[in-house]
């Protein structure tokens, strides 16, 4: 009897061990994970008016402000009246910002878009020339004879002694003498 026993509950334990190896072997399979690209909003496009050096369409990441805009035009014109916008206000796709001028009238001829004489190239537009108190060191770096570190060192000097006053004064930057001077002195300004 103790045999029979123990037959039946080797068989009931095997009979145990096979629905559960049945059980295993037949659940469903996981579906397998397809990683999408997280998605990124679209870039916004703003056109730019008013008092800035450079104005036109630019392209801004979501969550931009009115100062990343008027950075891009290359800074508000000496005219410009700051006090009339909100410079911390978030842009918006197909925004035109239109940067006041003090009074609220544009400038005459006289204003800062005369087109003056260069050396060796006709005339040149003023908006086209580096001002050397708002540009970023990328724009910098397109100034013959100033590179990126140089770059950095005009932006270095103008956060700790203020806005240059005249064009000459960027001689006063630590590696700009007077013959890197002559390579760009047609093409800075500090209006």
């Amino acid at each position: 009897m103790k045999q029979i026993l123990n037959v039946l509950i080797g068989v009931l334990a095997g009979l145990i061990m096979a629905g559960g190896i049945v059980l295993v072997v037949r659940l469903p399979k996981g579906v397998p994970v397809t990683l999408e690209p997280a998605p990124t909003a679209p870039p916004l496009t703003v056109q730019v008016i008013g008092a800035v050096v450079r104005p036109g369409v630019y392209v801004f990441p979501v969550n931009s402000r009115v100062q990343d805009a008027v950075t891009a035009a290359g800074g508000m014109l000496a005219e410009a009246n700051p006090n009339l916008i909100n410079l911390a206000a978030k842009l918006e796709d197909g925004q035109q910002l239109d940067i006041p001028f003090v009074g609220g009238a544009a400038p005459t001829s006289t204003g800062p878009f005369v087109v003056l004489p260069t050396p060796g190239t006709g005339t040149a537009n003023k908006a086209n020339l580096v001002n050397i108190n708002t540009a970023t060191a990328e724009e910098l770096d397109t100034l013959p004879g100033i590179g990126p570190a140089t770059a950095q060192k005009i932006i270095d000097y103008r956060d700790q002694n203020g806005p240059f006053n005249q064009i000459e004064d960027i001689m006063n930057v630590p590696g700009i003498g007077p013959s890197t001077f002559d390579l760009v002195k047609d093409l800075i300004t500090v209006y």
